[in-house]
């Protein structure tokens, strides 16, 4: 008896190992050498890979909110605003956070004109608590920054990554290019770091910090972030010494005066969403379910998108500082992607694979040639009659300072026949000495002169004689703008 139980269980054993390799082949079998994987064949395996979709869908969906309606239902209308409940709710959060916020009229009117679209308050905070906010909110408390300046994003580019001002500012924080280069941020061909909402942020709260420690206000910080701190200083004095917002507000630029309003006001409505009927809605993203891969070669996101679970379109919105939609790949840097769960997870599965199909469609493409040219990074000028610094400045697409510098000049006189060491990137082509044409010589034959009067213009006389205008310049060597009464002209007959 006990023989069969064993045989039993041994058959079943064998049947379930069986269908457990049968079930993972999907995973196991391996993948043609990479030197004949095409992408396409590559985002065909990736597809039939449905195992590992399987093994974390429940736990994907979990993390999944079915969408609100756009329309609030019957009974969810905004009720009459209260004013001393209002003041309540002020003194309340005022006293939770190290921000300041006190009643004040400009507040309230604030907060009534906001509430008039509720819609556009509901996208943009369900933007915010399912995507941005974690990001900020991680960043803040790392750099032991009060967590309420998360709403700011809101205000400066209504969580737009790709917002760009009239002055130039760019990215959700508003960076302009000067001050995002002193806080680190990268900005070539490729990239700007000032549209990276993981790089703006850590720049932005360094800039906060930064702000703080000069004014020790929270309120004088945002109006020196939106202003500048030159504006918040001069307010200080033109005041007579005052360093509370509200007593400065009339010093400060109008649009600095809207501005911390605006955000006490975008504050306070998220704390108090649900009183006011504010229901957020979620976007097609929630951080939590993205994650990043550093990369190793230069891609793009049409690449990624042929094999990976994840749309040109997402990989644009989730990476918006690639101003090519190409990653690019320097030894020295660590540039990273962020992409859906799904779409990373199975990115580092076949990672590999995918680099080096990648790398076979790059190299179907045409190549520059020769290769690789070495050039000297600068050159010798000689100094020609009619030279200046400036003239020559822009002739190398450089500046009369760097010019004086590269040959410690004193000052900007130069002298014909003196060197000059220019560096540059720019090839200029050397000037080609030009012998004259024969259509540029004279002619030969009779002609006669054609004596100036006052009002004569060569147009005029080119139609009299029926000549051209270039024939009368030629000849004479005069030109349009020099023609004196008197003169004497000579025509050639034809």
């Amino acid at each position: 008896m006990w023989r069969v139980r064993l045989s039993a269980v041994w058959i079943w054993w064998w049947i379930w190992s069986g269908a457990a390799q049968q079930d993972t082949s999907a995973l196991a079998r391996p993948l043609r050498p990479a030197d004949t994987l095409t992408l396409e064949e590559l985002a065909a395996v990736v597809h039939d890979a449905d195992t590992l979709r399987r093994t974390d869908s429940l736990w994907y969906e979990s993390f999944l909110i079915p969408p609100l309606p756009d329309t609030l239902a019957a009974g969810d209308s905004l009720p009459p605003f209260d004013r001393e409940k209002f003041k309540r709710q002020i003194e309340a959060l005022n006293a939770r956070s190290p921000i300041e916020i006190v009643y004040h009229p400009a507040l309230e009117s604030t907060v009534r004109r906001m509430l008039k679209n509720k819609k556009r308050l509901e996208r943009l905070f369900g933007l915010a608590e399912y995507y941005y906010y974690p990001m900020f909110e991680k960043e803040l408390d790392r750099q032991n920054v009060p967590l309420e300046l998360k709403h700011l994003p809101v205000i400066e580019s209504a969580l737009n990554p790709l917002a760009v001002s009239p002055a130039g500012a760019a990215g959700l924080w508003q960076f302009m290019y000067f001050t995002g280069k002193k806080y680190g941020l990268e900005m070539t061909s490729y990239l700007d770091e000032r549209f990276s909402p993981d790089r703006s942020t850590r720049a932005a709260v360094s800039h906060l910090r930064d702000l703080y420690e000069l004014f020790k206000d929270w309120n004088l910080v945002l109006a020196a972030y939106n202003s500048g701190a030159g504006n918040v200083t001069r307010a200080i004095r033109r005041s007579g010494g005052y360093k509370n917002y509200w007593n400065l507000r009339l010093y400060l630029p109008r649009e600095t005066a809207g501005y911390v309003p605006n955000f006490l006001a975008t504050w306070f409505l998220y704390e108090y969403r649900d009183a006011y009927g504010i229901k957020p809605r979620p976007p097609a993203f929630r951080y939590v379910l993205t994650d990043t891969i550093h990369i190793k070669k230069h891609v793009s996101f049409a690449q990624i998108a042929k094999v990976f679970p994840v749309t040109e379109e997402e990989l644009s919105f989730l990476n918006p500082e690639y101003k090519l939609n190409i990653v690019p790949y320097v030894p020295s840097k660590q540039y990273t992607i962020r992409l859906p769960y799904r779409a990373a997870q199975l990115f580092a599965k076949y990672e590999n694979d995918f680099y080096a199909a990648v790398e076979k469609e790059w190299q179907k493409k045409e190549k520059p040639l020769p290769k690789f040219y070495t050039l000297p990074n600068y050159v010798i000028y000689t100094v020609k009659p009619g030279d200046y610094l400036g003239k020559i400045a822009r002739r190398y697409r450089t500046s009369v300072a760097k010019i004086k510098k590269w040959n410690r000049l004193k000052s900007s006189r130069i002298r014909v026949g003196q060197k000059l060491k220019i560096y540059t990137r720019h090839y200029v082509p050397a000037t080609a000495k030009t012998t004259p044409s024969k259509s540029s010589a004279p002619p030969k034959g009779k002609y006669f002169y054609h004596t100036i009067r006052q009002g004569d213009t060569l147009w005029d006389i080119s139609r009299k004689y029926n000549v051209s205008v270039r024939d009368l310049m030629r000849w004479n060597k005069v030109s349009p703008g020099k023609l004196k009464p008197g003169t004497k002209l000579k025509i050639y007959k034809s």
